[in-house]
């Protein structure tokens, strides 16, 4: 498993990121320790968390993915593992199950609250990354980077990065961690794959210029990359199964991921997967971990067989042609992705 470093900190890590949303509902614990095992055995030593998973939570409750992986993490070296979780921010309401009461601000006494519980959850006095989930418009980002500052000052955190944020969101903050002096955005964790390539439009020029690394998540669009749900498929428990009747937001998120223009965009990224000799789901991972600004992708499983594909990423690396070919159906076909 090749490494990367992120940003200008001093963490290396696999480049390839253990996600673990379905930790907790879609997948019960024998299964995710039986995915965080194969992962750990293939070089992955890079873990995403977030104080709010599992996703959807009614299942069980928030923080318990967090709960799984630092019962995982017991009998494991903890310097060799790169251990990244969340804090949620307002976004976070939309998860229906808050893991403490009137969370939804990045203000200092709500972020202080949740490191103690993701340390607690997790059965660790420190974590390596420590992310905001979502802005927080109302709180100023001063207020928010010196609370972080303040975690990663008494040992707690090693660095911060952010998350769903936009490009003013980014400069905005880097430009306060260093007028301040203030620890800065190390990350930036967003969606990026071949199905939603927004983060091209200005954030790729700020990592690169700034050297922020992108965490890019959902490298296979939530599984439509993989074939799964061609044909107008709906598979029992996948993400958009669930998702299309949960609530409003997920509907019109599995809107935007399944539609007319990504299925005919799906079926000839297959095709090229194909020709090349690989299957969608590593043509996918792949692609994303081919771009200069990514730190590494993270990926997702509900079955251990399910990482065979994506892990399969890391040992390629994709020819100039197939390349072209995948920025030529995505650059031409036009469809409602965010």
């Amino acid at each position: 498993m090749k490494r990367r470093r992120l940003g200008r900190s001093g963490l290396t890590v696999s480049e390839i990121c253990m996600g673990t949303m379905t930790f907790g509902n879609q997948a019960d614990e024998p299964t995710s320790r039986a995915i965080l095992d194969r992962a750990y055995d293939r070089g992955v030593d890079f873990l995403d968390v977030a104080e709010v998973y599992p996703v959807p939570p009614e299942f069980k409750y928030a923080g318990a993915s967090e709960e799984i992986v630092g019962r995982w993490m017991a009998d494991k070296p903890r310097d060799r593992l790169v251990i990244a979780t969340k804090v949620a921010g307002p976004g976070g309401g939309w998860f229906l199950a808050p893991v403490r009461e009137n969370r939804t601000s990045l203000d200092r006494h709500h972020i202080q609250r949740a490191i103690e519980g993701s340390l607690r959850r997790l059965r660790t006095d420190y974590i390596d990354l420590y992310q905001t989930h979502w802005p927080d418009r109302d709180v100023d980002q001063e207020e928010t980077l010196r609370a972080l500052d303040e975690l990663v000052r008494t040992g707690k955190v090693r660095y911060v990065g952010c998350s769903n944020e936009n490009g003013w969101g980014l400069m905005k903050g880097l430009w306060t961690s260093d007028r301040d002096g203030l620890a800065r955005y190390e990350t930036i964790q967003n969606n990026y794959s071949l199905l939603s390539r927004r983060f091209e439009d200005d954030l790729a020029e700020v990592c690169r210029r700034e050297k922020v690394s992108l965490l890019a998540y959902s490298p296979i669009a939530g599984g439509v990359l993989s074939g799964k749900y061609q044909d107008g498929a709906t598979p029992p428990g996948a993400r958009f199964t669930i998702y299309r009747d949960y609530n409003p937001r997920t509907k019109a998120m599995t809107a935007r991921f399944l539609n007319d223009g990504t299925r005919a965009s799906t079926t000839r990224f297959m095709q090229i997967a194909g020709e090349a000799g690989m299957a969608p789901a590593t043509l996918a991972t792949a692609w994303t971990l081919a771009h200069d600004f990514v730190g590494a992708a993270l990926i997702g499983a509900t079955r251990v067989q399910q990482l065979d594909d994506t892990l399969a990423a890391a040992e390629i690396v994709l020819s100039k042609e197939v390349l072209a070919a995948c920025d030529a159906v995505s650059r031409e076909i036009k469809y409602p992705m965010g």
